[in-house]
C-alpha cells in the first residue's frame, strides 16, 4: 500500500489549506483514513480519522471545528480541509491507513504511512 500526500505549504495565521493523500489500492474503501503530524522535538500525534466509508470521523481536540476529513472513495483519496490556521499547527503532516485496532489518534494503531507533507504556519 503507497500512500502519497500533497499539498502542504506555507501560509499566514488565520489561513487554510487543503492536504490531500492518495491511496494505491482500491481496498482503499475498506481501510480507516487518518492524518497524523508531527513538529520538531514533538511525538506524532493524532489529527483527524475517518472510518469506512467515511460515515464517522474522529479528531483531535486542538483541530475540533477547524480541521475537516473528508473522502473522495472515486479517486481512492483522503482529505484534510484546515482553516483557521494557527503557528501551532506548524508540523509535518502524514496520512495513514489501516487501523489495527486501539486508540484512533495513536501512531501505532496504523499500518501503513505516506511520507509526509510540511505545514508551515507563520
Amino acid at each position: 500500500v503507497q500512500l502519497v500526500e500533497s499539498g502542504g505549504g506555507s501560509v499566514q495565521a488565520g489561513g487554510a489549506l487543503r492536504l490531500s493523500c492518495e491511496v494505491s489500492v482500491n481496498a482503499y474503501r475498506s481501510y480507516y483514513m487518518a492524518w497524523f503530524r508531527q513538529a520538531p522535538g514533538m511525538e506524532r500525534e493524532g489529527v483527524a480519522v475517518s472510518t469506512i466509508g467515511g460515515g464517522s470521523t474522529t479528531y483531535a481536540d486542538s483541530v475540533k471545528g477547524r480541521f475537516t476529513i473528508s473522502r473522495d472513495n472515486a479517486k481512492n483519496t483522503v482529505y484534510l480541509q484546515m482553516n483557521s490556521l494557527k503557528p501551532e499547527d506548524t508540523a509535518m503532516y502524514y496520512c495513514a491507513a489501516g487501523w489495527s485496532g486501539g486508540d484512533l489518534l495513536r501512531p501505532s494503531s496504523f499500518r501503513y504511512w505516506g511520507q509526509g507533507t510540511q505545514v508551515t504556519v507563520s
